[in-house]
């Protein structure tokens, strides 16, 4: 189905009053944008951040006729008038429009991420055949590379893995590629669990991966624990993640920008011996060993 996009430049404050009216003229989905390549960090709890000069994307079915859609805002909003932008969006396979941007890629030389019908075959190399769904984990940002390249650098023979945040179940599914017995993977978002469980049935490595909404999960200790999440629940949750790793079992914290590190390391400093720091543009890697 093709849709008629409708984009207006506003403030911080206009957005989200914008929205609204997007969605009360018959918008079928309205998106917030970065205008500026402005970073957003954390909300606190309950704040919902945005930036200070943002793009409010409103998408509507070709019914509505944009001029008059243009016309009601500018008559409610007088400062947007000369900010419009309008753009048809053709029809396309939008399950699979990600591809363009997905490419096979390698980590430690010793393991390939590939999308599926683009795997590689390299002797000494495992590969992991890996589509997303609508969960986050491709491989293609910081965060999760950072992850893939630590499990790719490390010994897994028969080790026991917790993946705490698994996302698209990328960095478990790697793991038992790459020796680990088995994986757990938990995550809050069903839709995550899906995707691994889907993943794993793609790598045939179904009989080794175990999904968990947390509270389905009974804490146990394991040789390897990975929580690429954000700072914050790293932070509140540190007593519980440490709790998962063995005497001298590995812990790999990801999902945390670079001035954020010093606090993240400060939540677990006490029961964590950490390695050397590891960077990816603004995003660090933090790992060390369970005292």
């Amino acid at each position: 189905m093709a849709w008629h996009q409708l984009t207006v430049t506003t403030t911080e404050k206009s957005a989200s009053k914008i929205a609204k009216h997007f969605t009360h003229l018959g918008a079928v989905s309205v998106t917030y944008m970065d205008a500026e390549d402005e970073p957003v960090y954390e909300p606190r709890i309950g704040e919902t951040k945005i930036w200070s000069h943002t793009q409010v994307e409103a998408l509507f079915e070709l019914d509505i006729e944009p001029d008059t859609v243009k016309s009601a805002m500018n008559t409610k909003f007088k400062t947007i008038s000369d900010s419009w932008k309008y753009e048809f969006i053709e029809d396309q396979a939008w399950e699979r429009a990600w591809m363009e941007f997905y490419h096979p890629m390698k980590f430690a030389n010793r393991l390939w991420v590939c999308p599926t019908d683009q795997e590689q075959r390299e002797e000494g190399t495992v590969c992991l055949t890996l589509d997303p769904g609508l969960a986050f984990g491709t491989g293609t940002h910081p965060t999760t590379a950072l992850c893939l390249e630590w499990l790719a650098s490390n010994d897994l023979t028969n080790k026991t893995v917790i993946d705490y945040g698994c996302g698209s179940g990328i960095l478990a599914v790697a793991a038992i590629l790459l020796g680990a017995k088995e994986a757990h993977a938990i995550d809050i978002d069903p839709q995550a669990l899906t995707a691994t469980r889907d993943n794993a049935l793609k790598n045939n490595v179904s009989d080794k991966i175990h999904c968990y909404l947390p509270e389905n999960f009974t804490p146990f200790k394991a040789d390897v624990v990975l929580a690429n999440i954000l700072a914050k629940p790293l932070i509140d949750l540190s007593e519980s993640i440490c709790g998962l790793v063995i005497e001298k079992g590995n812990l790999v914290l990801s999902g945390i920008l670079a001035e954020q590190a010093d606090s993240v390391v400060d939540a677990y400093v006490e029961k964590i011996d950490f390695a050397p720091r590891v960077q990816q543009e603004d995003w660090m890697r933090l790992n060390g060993h369970k005292k």
